[in-house]
Formats: C-alpha cells, sequence, structure tokens
C-alpha cells in the first residue's frame, strides 16, 4: 500500500476551485448561510478532493513510475464519504487491486486501483478504483 503525504484544504483553495469550476455552490461559498446548516461551516467541492488525491499521488510518484503512466484512464466507484472542510489534512492510501494487458496504440497495460482520501481523523472522506494506462 501507498500513503501519500498530508495536504490541508484551504479557503483560498475551495474559493479558488469555485472560481475555476463555476461552482459557486452555497455549500461551498456561503460561510455565514453554512454556519446555520448541519456541516455548521462550509464544505469543500468533491470534485476539488478528487483533484487533490490525483495531485498527491502524482507527488509520490517516482520518476520511473511516472514515465511508465501514458494516461489518466478512468475512475469507477467514486463515493464522497464524508465532508471535507478547510482546514482538514487529507492524505492518500493507494493499493495496486488489478493489471491487465491492453492492445492499445500508447499503452499496453491497465492497472487499476483501490483509492481512499483519508482525513486528520482517519476518517476516509472518498473512495475510489482508479484506472491508469501504463506502458
Amino acid at each position: 500500500m501507498t500513503t501519500t503525504q498530508g495536504r490541508t484544504i484551504t479557503g483560498a483553495d475551495v474559493v479558488n476551485f469555485a472560481g475555476v469550476s463555476g461552482d459557486f455552490n452555497h455549500l461551498h461559498t456561503d460561510e455565514e448561510r453554512m454556519a446555520d446548516s448541519g456541516f455548521g461551516e462550509r464544505i469543500a467541492h468533491g470534485a476539488l478532493v478528487f483533484s487533490v488525491m490525483t495531485g498527491l499521488l502524482w507527488q509520490s510518484r517516482t520518476p520511473e513510475e511516472r514515465e511508465a503512466v501514458v494516461a489518466f484512464y478512468g475512475v469507477d466507484r467514486l463515493r464522497f464519504r464524508a465532508p471535507t472542510f478547510v482546514g482538514d489534512t487529507v492524505h492518500v492510501e493507494l493499493e495496486l487491486a488489478e493489471k491487465e494487458p491492453k492492445d492499445h496504440p500508447e499503452g499496453n497495460g491497465v492497472l487499476t486501483y483501490e483509492a481512499e482520501v483519508v482525513n486528520q481523523d482517519d476518517e476516509v472522506v472518498l473512495s475510489c478504483q482508479l484506472r491508469s494506462l501504463v506502458v
């Protein structure tokens, strides 16, 4: 199993992601309204947490592993299992689940991983299967 370094989700991350994605849902952007919600505060976009996961995974790879990856090939069974709040520190736990040959002009195999994003309280906030096309 691979465990990445942690990364703290900041208010700037949430605001910047809202600007880039166009997702200005009050869950992410309205601090006053969210103070009176069941969450008690703003929550990070699930897609932001997913994006942070992919970045943490890329940063954790060796140069040789990076060279072997042709492309992100897909994601299956994505679930946002708990909210991620501004100030939470998350890391990724990754385990290789399957290797399959693939007849493809750019790669010769697909690796499938079980991935979980875990917060500072050891709570899984996101889980999915990630697939990579590799040489």
